[in-house]
């Protein structure tokens, strides 16, 4: 394997992504968690939503700093290691990036401040209004960026200039609602609530290991386990719908999911694989007569990777494992939602045991199925950056190896240092616990008793007692 000036530029790229997608996916979920708690405290009044809120939002606000100071970083090399793509597609790619600016960027922004920092500043009723909007922008930025992605994948409504070589739409609607963007988007959203949903079980599981078992620990392991429990079947279902998709426009990709060297009938799920002298390097633990993602659509011939000529294949490895690492990760998602549902139904959810020291190890599992999949499904494009029009050699901007590996190893000392010191932050903040349940004795600055909750004059309200609050 030669590291030449393609390969590195694919590597730093991968690398920038895998590190800013982490923040994205925590993000959307959690938003949402939080527009949750907020509108079940002006709901119930229960005192615990609001400390729940209150606990969650300094996480949500640090995370968030670090997903748009990390997507920035990606954005540049569009112009710098991917300059003739983004010359070659400028004019279907950036209305679509540029949309999601204007739609969702500056919805979240305008909105944020409002959500940190409004407290003591707009009534109940307008800073939920905030934490909504803010969970919107969050979605709409999916939104827009997967359907970018997307049209990467099954490009459709746009033509060639035969002069130029230059993309340019001709449907919008075609562009923007391409035939993998619904099933894409919806996989990705529940993957972000997944994810979250797998970190605040992780924070309540350590919580009350390490005996800081409070009120507000215990419903955020209750909510985590029921949205695992509740979710985890509909992303089995998107999943599959995806795959059918992928099975008609990208049946390359598919042969490499599944591992199928040869075309014709069914050839079963295999489960394992290691090298061996065949048609496409590998041998098995196979099921007979079944599909991990076409199931009842698996009929007649199907595509294997002799199919396609050499050049045109991904990397069946890389795709391989991926695919198979975040299904495991799922599994082991569901399980642990339907056993903290069953524990919560048994009353036996708040005593620590096996059940708390497996779902500590399980809050990362979400963030591995979600870069397993996105390795899964860009690298299954390869060797396209525009599915079957662009390819990623003829992508590539005229820099030397030299000059991409010099920037990607000082990404790599960047991020080790900055993204792991936020990641610990956040970690001991969610893990910290909510102290004891009683709320503390009114003092100087804080709310007196009988002050409506979220009054104006409640001086609890103001961002410097939120860390008090808990």
């Amino acid at each position: 394997m030669e590291f030449d000036a393609l390969l590195l530029s694919r590597l730093q790229f991968a690398f920038v992504i895998a590190f800013h997608i982490l923040f994205p996916a925590f993000t959307i979920g959690l938003a949402a968690f939080l527009a949750v708690c907020e509108g079940l405290w002006l709901r119930t009044g229960k005192e615990v939503f609001k400390r729940l809120y209150l606990h969650w939002v300094k996480i949500f606000a640090l995370a968030f700093a670090m997903g748009v100071v990390s997507g920035v970083v990606m954005s540049y090399q569009f112009g710098t290691n991917w300059s003739v793509f983004a010359d070659r597609t400028g004019s279907v790619m950036g209305p679509l990036l540029g949309y999601e600016v204007l739609t969702a960027f500056f919805l979240e922004a305008t909105f944020l401040g409002v959500m940190l920092f409004g407290w003591n500043r707009v009534g109940r009723t307008l800073h939920f209004i905030a934490t909504c909007a803010v969970a919107i922008g969050t979605s709409i930025s999916a939104f827009w960026i997967l359907s970018a992605n997307s049209w990467m994948q099954t490009p459709t409504g746009f033509a060639i200039d035969p002069e130029t070589g230059n993309f340019y739409a001709t449907d919008w609607l075609a562009v923007i609602f391409n035939p993998s963007f619904p099933s894409r988007y919806v996989h990705m959203m529940l993957a972000a609530f997944i994810t979250t949903a797998a970190v605040v079980l992780a924070a309540g599981a350590w919580q009350m290991i390490c005996g800081r078992s409070s009120e507000p620990t215990r419903w955020q392991t209750r909510m985590a386990a029921g949205t695992l429990a509740l979710l985890m079947p509909l992303q089995i279902w998107a999943g599959h719908w995806s795959g059918e998709v992928a099975h008609e426009y990208q049946p390359a990709k598919v042969a490499a999911i599944e591992g199928w060297c040869e075309t014709g009938p069914v050839q079963g799920t295999v489960l394992f694989a290691w090298p061996a002298d065949n048609a496409c390097g590998l041998d098995g633990v196979t099921l007979p007569n079944t599909s991990p993602i076409l199931f009842a659509s698996a009929h007649g011939d199907l595509q294997g990777l002799d199919a396609f000529a050499e050049d045109e294949r991904p990397p069946l490895w890389l795709v391989f494992w991926s695919f198979r690492i975040m299904v495991g990760a799922g599994m082991a998602l569901l399980v642990m939602g339907l056993w903290g549902v069953f524990k919560w139904w048994r009353g036996t959810i708040a005593e620590p045991g096996l059940y708390h020291w497996l779902a500590v190890p399980t809050g990362a599992l979400g963030f591995v199925a979600v870069i397993s999949g996105w390795v899964t499904a860009e690298v299954g494009r390869q060797p396209w950056t525009v599915y079957g029009h662009l390819s990623t050699a003829d992508s590539l901007a005229p820099v030397s190896a030299g000059q991409v590996a010099t920037s990607l190893l000082v990404f790599m000392i960047v991020y080790a240092i900055i993204f792991t010191a936020g990641v610990v932050y956040m970690a001991r903040i969610a893990t910290r616990g909510f102290g004891d349940d009683p709320a503390p004795p009114p003092e100087k600055g804080r709310r007196a008793p009988g002050t409506p909750l979220g009054s104006v004059d409640d001086p609890a309200n103001v961002p410097e007692d939120i860390v008090a609050a808990e």
